[in-house]
Order: C-alpha cells, then structure tokens, then sequence
C-alpha cells in the first residue's frame, strides 16, 4: 500500500499512512537528506518542467518528499511558486492515473499501486455527483461549476453545454480533466502555511535555492500583459464606468490608474481611456498618472488590497476566486498564470484591435 500511496501522495489514506506510522518531521529533515533531496527536486522540477520529477526508487522516501515539498513551497511563501507546485503535482498525478486506466474502461481497481476512476470518484465525494450515460457521463452543475471555474477553454463554459436536469455532460477525458483539478485544488489549500522554527531552520538552504531558481526564472516579475477579460470584477466594473464616461471618486480612479500602471500600461494609453469622460483634463490626468507610476513621485504606488476595496465600496460583483485572494493583482495573476498562451495571445489581438478601432487607426 505504500507504493500507492507514494504514487499518490494526495491521497488521504497517504496523509493517515504517515500519520499512523508517527514520523516526525522535524526529524526527518533533520537525519533523512534522501527525503529533503527528492522534496526539493519536487517543487525545482515544478517551477523548470512543469512536473514532480523521477520518482525516488524507495516508496517511503518518495511518500515523505511530498509533506517535506509542501513545507519547502511554504517556507519560500510565494502565491506564484504555490500555484506551480500544485499544478504540477497534480499534471503528474492526471499522467499516472490516466497511464493506470489505459487498458481499462470499467470502474474497478487496475493494480495494487494504480488508481481507477471509480477511486477518484470516491476519493474526492463524487461518486453520487457523477453518473454514466451512454458512452459519457453526466455531472452535477454544483459539481460541476467550482471543478471548471479554472479553465480556460471556451468549451468549459456552462453556455457551451446542453444542461439538463441540473446535469452537465462530460466525456470520460473531460472528467477526468476535472478530477485533475480537484486534485490540484487539494494540494493548493492551506498553502502556505506556518512552519515550526527547528524545521525551518534545517530547511534553510534547501529553501534558499529554490527561491535563486524562481528568481532566476523571474516568474515574480511585474505583469506586463493588458488583458481585460480576466481582470478582478472591481476593476472591469471600474473600466466599465471609465468607458461610459462616467465620473469616478478619487479613491476608484487611483485604484484602477493604479492596477493599469501595475498591469504594463503605459501613461498615454491610460490617458486616452478617460479622453471619453465629459470632464476630462489631459494636463491633470496625466500628472496624477505619472504620480502614480512613481515618474514624478518617489512612490511607485500600487492598487489598494481587496480590504481597502471594500472599505470604500469598490469590491463588486465577487466571485469564487475572490474569497481566497487578498489583492486584485494577486487574483489577475492567478488567472494570467492560468491562461492558455493561445486564448492570452487571441485575447492581445482581440484588445489590440479594439484600441485601433478606437484611435481610429
């Protein structure tokens, strides 16, 4: 059983594995470089390749890595680095389960360290969420939702699908697309979370060189894409009102100058979005612009946090994504990090052209 559960380390049975077995972390780092070696080439492999890496030929150091791993992506506590290491984990679980069910299109067991769909099922409470029709299957539509909020595809969204009975269909290839994603937002929560002091002080370097590899990718740097339809809700409902030329507070205007700025957008594209509002100055936009941008200021000023938001009633329209992030910039991230490259370059042309349109180019 412990291979299985090395294989499939999300796994609760794996969590009650280690628990039952009493290991002690703190010791563990401390005496087992085997286990602490395979956790750090977890989450390096996960930033450079996308996937967890080979797996270690010992199934109870393979089993260990994966809690060290989370201590290591907490100990760096960067939400870039949270949402790599998840996606990847959860890539390599949909790679192995998937090669597991290869020969098989029933729902039973395939091998003693495999997984079948009907575990899946089990092991994320979907079992009475899902049931087979035809050669398909059809998902609950409050299953379903949540499951696909995160992709990406035009064919996820609910319009796209002929909803019956408060059932979505799937093919077999898109549930398990979705099991995938229960998997990663598994592995994703509670990350990062508080690490004792002697853990993290063995962990210390191991630590360090993960984050020399995530600033070598220079996956933190600052986002330099304009892509209106995955902004936060706040700030497309404050676009909104900039384009309907209607009159902003200060606090909102400085929010979404502030978020345009932080998001690539230069002065004069800025201040050609307000030219539509009745009592637009150019002389005073542009300075509060540059201001803000920190060109005439020694304050390079960021958007206000989702608290501040609130506080002046600027938070609109919240959705899922909303209620586990603190900034704006953090949830437009999140959903850039989440983008294929395809739709983010459509969506480029599609906004490039729009603002030629509006310039009248």
């Amino acid at each position: 059983m412990q291979r299985r559960h090395a294989r499939y380390p999300f796994l609760e049975a794996a969590r009650e594995s280690v628990a039952t077995e009493a290991v002690d972390l703190a010791t563990v780092v401390e005496q087992d470089r085997a286990v602490v070696d395979r956790a750090r080439q977890r989450v390096i492999a996960a930033l450079e390749a996308g996937e967890t890496g080979e797996p270690h030929r010992e199934a109870r150091v393979e089993l260990l890595s994966y809690p060290v791993a989370r201590v290591l992506v907490s100990l760096v506590e960067e939400q870039v680095l949270v949402r790599k290491y998840a996606r990847a984990e959860s890539e390599t679980a949909y790679d192995r389960f998937t090669a597991d069910m290869a020969d098989t299109t029933e729902l039973k067991s395939v091998e003693s360290t495999g997984l079948a769909l009907a575990d899946l099922l089990a092991e994320f409470d979907l079992q009475g969420a899902v049931r087979e029709d035809g050669d398909g299957y059809r998902l609950d539509v409050g299953t379903y939702l949540p499951l696909a909020e995160d992709l990406w595809d035009d064919t996820w969204r609910l319009v796209n699908r002929p909803l019956s009975a408060g059932e979505v269909p799937v093919d077999e290839d898109e549930l398990l697309a979705l099991v995938r994603e229960a998997i990663r937002s598994r592995i994703e929560d509670g990350l990062p979370f508080e690490v004792p002091d002697a853990i993290t002080t063995a962990l210390e370097d191991d630590a360090a060189e993960i984050r020399e590899v995530l600033a070598d990718l220079d996956l933190t740097r600052e986002i330099d894409t304009v892509v209106p339809d995955l902004f936060p809700p706040c700030m497309k409902a404050l676009l909104d009102q900039i384009q309907k030329g209607e009159h902003l507070p200060h606090h909102s205007r400085f929010a979404i100058t502030a978020f345009l700025a932080s998001i690539g957008m230069t002065t004069d594209e800025i201040v050609d979005l307000y030219r539509v509002n009745s009592s637009f100055g150019e002389e005073m936009t542009r300075y509060q612009t540059d201001h803000i941008r920190g060109e005439t200021s020694p304050t390079e000023y960021s958007p206000p946090s989702c608290a501040t938001m609130q506080s002046y009633g600027d938070c609109v329209n919240k959705d899922d994504l909303c209620e586990r992030i603190p900034h704006p910039m953090a949830y437009y991230e999140e959903r850039i990090d989440d983008a294929d490259d395809d739709d983010l370059e459509d969506w480029r042309e599609r906004t490039d052209g729009e603002n030629e349109a509006a310039r009248g180019d």
